[in-house]
């Protein structure tokens, strides 16, 4: 039975993916003798659930993994880990003339208009905001946005696309932020921007200004502006309402000041300890 449910339906023959507890029963009566079990008849789908939660095989279920197809994935993790150590030194002592941002883009944000007017909570009557299921769509905002890992400012621009020419933009506000002689090093993933002939001619005309350093592929996970991407789709960016991709735009804008009023440093923590017990070695 374990052996059995460990096999995709669709293997043996079935339409199906995945296996139910009733079709794996169907499947048993029907093969039971012939596979020399005839006592497995009348095997119930209660059974099968007891057999394969003993043996802790769920078949019915997908856990999702992501396969490693960077050969090097563990060398271009070790140098975004060295990065977010050395941030935590440049805490320590300051971080004089060089930045540290963690950058991505978050595309696809919704820009949905309500049809009707939310209504407010009445104390006694109805607890939360009234809204009407129905709304209209103004398309969708990319937000370019990284995080100075040193002292937690937010920098950012909301735009219809990410391509090469919104992402040299961003680099270009990062540029006119920061004093000339700071080296800014960005930590970011493998998009086609980041390394297209329209980035390489910009940074061309600023040299020594910019390092990038690239996560590996499938490990957008190290890169912690990804948490800061979490933290504003669970406050700012839940349950917002817009009459237009431009009030988007602006509010998400006013979003990143608000922020940068009491600015909030994300940390890495996980593997910094044994970085620094290999380092010393």
């Amino acid at each position: 039975m374990v052996e059995l449910a460990c096999i995709k339906p669709k293997d043996l023959g079935y339409a199906a993916e995945l296996w139910t507890h009733a079709a794996l029963a169907k499947h048993v009566h029907a093969h039971c003798e012939e596979a020399g079990h005839p006592s497995l008849s009348r095997l119930g789908s209660g059974t099968v659930s007891k057999i394969l939660a003993a043996n802790q095989v769920q078949p019915h279920r997908i856990e999702y993994y992501l396969e490693r197809r960077d050969p090097e994935f563990d060398t271009k993790r070790a140098a975004v880990i060295a990065i977010y150590q050395e941030v935590e030194l440049l805490r320590a002592v300051g971080a004089g003339d060089v930045a540290v941002i963690s950058y991505d883009e978050k595309p696809g944000i919704q820009a949905l208009q309500n049809l009707a007017p939310d209504l407010p909570p009445v104390p006694g009557r109805h607890r939360a905001q009234g809204r009407d299921h129905q709304y209209k769509r103004h398309g969708t905002v990319s937000l370019l946005a990284g995080i100075d890992l040193v002292d937690g400012m937010a920098h950012g621009i909301g735009r219809d696309r990410h391509r090469s020419r919104e992402f040299v933009e961003f680099l270009t506000t990062l540029d006119q932020h920061y004093p000339p002689d700071t080296h800014i090093r960005v930590v970011l993933d493998n998009h086609a921007a980041h390394g297209s002939r329209e980035t390489m001619a910009y940074l061309a005309t600023r040299p020594g200004r910019f390092e990038f350093i690239f996560t590996p592929k499938h490990g957008s996970w190290l890169n912690l502006v990804e948490a800061f991407f979490a933290k504003m789709a669970r406050t700012m960016l839940r349950g917002i309402r817009v009459q237009s991709k431009a009030e988007l735009k602006s509010r998400i804008e006013m979003w990143l000041l608000e922020l940068n009023e009491d600015p909030v440093v994300f940390r890495w923590k996980h593997g910094l300890d044994a970085l620094a017990m290999a380092a010393s070695v």
